[in-house]
């Protein structure tokens, strides 16, 4: 049996374990001493197609990395996000221009994100595990053992736990509730196209979401798992026609749709805390789809545990770091599921239903609660 020793070791190298990695090794942490696991190779995590929304400060992140240049390039800017209800009153628009922006996010793929941020930690001389799948990870009294499949046993005194995966393949976390929903997810085009305006409708069944990506949308359409299992059987024509009964016409009318997939939606939050390991991103809270939070929330955790654990990697530095992103994590975990249980779970035409769309028109009419809303999605609490 091999065994290395490492200062830390940090099971997944999606955005979330790349960015902790490479931020720690920015404030001053000895790269070689920082191990980094993953299942794929860089090429099989390069070639992800799935769409991610970055917020404005998930941008400021990367560009202290040094990985925002390689997203830019084929990014597509948010500058403007309509939220409504279909059929009914109440709507808020939020502009990059009130807040002095030049966007309120961005529209990228996944496999873009990592490959930047595989770039730019690609010099810093990070050791890397890549392919390696772990098997088990122990916790001593004074260090956590990381054992491979291969037999390498990889030890240090903390551990990171990075590697998310989706709702329905993880182990139970102490919040978890099963949405009964589905996303059905796409790539659109419309004949009425707003250029760079995102759109998040709200449906009796859930929020549709448009998100704009070079010449047309990536769309999220959030359904019963009935209804999305009779919308992935339709031919494409068919299934234009629902799209565009479902949305309306604020963008004309829906002329071409991609291959279409979908997955199960759930919340899956509060992992156990212990001594010496701790969970960011997905691996600490996998949440709805709505207001496109999940991935942001974890880069925000990135960069916090890093500014902890630059100054000292104890125990006693973790519960730190619990205690910081305590707050922007419980705020964002409640929000997108209420959002999500209003429409999971409520009959449609429910005073819930109906006060969701009173408060949509209350945001748009004070630019205060406009300006709170913006500052969550982009930045988080702080």
């Amino acid at each position: 049996m091999h065994i290395a020793d490492f200062d830390l070791i940090i099971c997944g190298g999606g955005p979330v374990g790349l960015c902790a990695a490479g931020l720690l090794a920015r404030r001053g942490l000895d790269a070689a001493r920082i191990a980094l696991v993953d299942l794929k190779t860089p090429e099989q995590a390069a070639a992800d197609p799935r769409t991610i929304a970055l917020s404005y400060g998930s941008r400021q992140i990367m560009e202290e990395l040094g990985g925002w240049h390689g997203v830019e390039k084929t990014a597509t800017a948010i500058e403007q996000i309509h939220v409504s209800r279909r059929g009914h009153f109440g709507r808020t628009l939020l502009d990059c221009k009130d807040y002095d922006l030049p966007a309120l996010g961005y529209v990228a793929r996944y496999g873009s994100i990592n490959q930047a941020l595989a770039t730019a930690t690609g010099g810093l001389g990070l050791n890397l595990f890549r392919p390696a799948e772990v098997v088990a990870l122990a916790e001593e009294h004074d260090h956590v053992a990381v054992s491979l499949q291969d037999g390498r046993v990889l030890r240090a005194t903390l551990a990171i736990q990075a590697e998310g995966g989706v709702f329905g393949q993880q182990q139970q976390k102490g919040v978890q509730r099963d949405y009964r929903q589905l996303a059905l997810i796409t790539h659109v085009h419309a004949d009425q196209a707003v250029a760079h305006r995102a759109f998040e409708r709200f449906t009796d069944e859930g929020p549709l979401a448009l998100l704009p990506q070079d010449d047309g949308y990536a769309l999220v359409w959030c359904v019963r798992p009935a209804t999305g299992e009779r919308l992935l059987a339709l031919d494409d024509g068919a299934f234009l026609a629902a799209l565009n009964q479902a949305f309306g016409e604020r963008i004309g009318r829906f002329t071409r749709t991609g291959p279409r997939h979908s997955y199960a939606l759930g919340l899956n939050a509060k992992p156990g805390r212990t001594q010496r390991v701790v969970a960011i991103g997905n691996a600490a809270q996998t949440l709805h789809p709505v207001a496109g939070q999940g991935l942001n929330l974890g880069l925000r955790d990135a960069r916090v545990l890093a500014d902890i654990l630059a100054r000292e990697r104890t125990p006693e530095a973790l519960q730190q770091f619990h205690h910081r992103r305590g707050q922007d994590r419980d705020l964002t975990i409640r929000l997108t599921d209420l959002m999500a249980r209003i429409f999971a779970s409520a009959p449609q035409g429910t005073p819930a239903q109906a006060l969701l769309g009173l408060s949509l028109g209350a945001i748009d009419l004070l630019p205060t609660a406009r300006g709170l809303l913006a500052g969550q999605m982009m930045f988080g609490r702080r």
